[in-house]
């Protein structure tokens, strides 16, 4: 459950610097739907689907050193 809990921090890393990169190249990235979101202040690109596949590939990495 700890590999859970330490997954979540390099899925939204991996998504946030992946859907940066592809965001300001103007590109959706297909089925990654990079989008941009937040506040009309703070607004960054944003992947659900980079960050899921970046969490659970995580989750594996950590589940099997443990």
């Amino acid at each position: 459950m700890l590999a859970l809990y330490k997954s979540v921090l390099p899925g939204a890393l991996l998504s946030y610097i992946f859907s940066t990169v592809l965001g300001n190249n103007g590109t959706s990235g297909g089925a990654l739907y990079i989008r941009m979101v937040g506040t009309p202040e703070v607004q960054f690109y944003w992947s659900w689907p980079l960050f899921l596949a970046g969490a659970f590939l995580a989750w594996a990495i950590f589940h099997m050193m443990e």
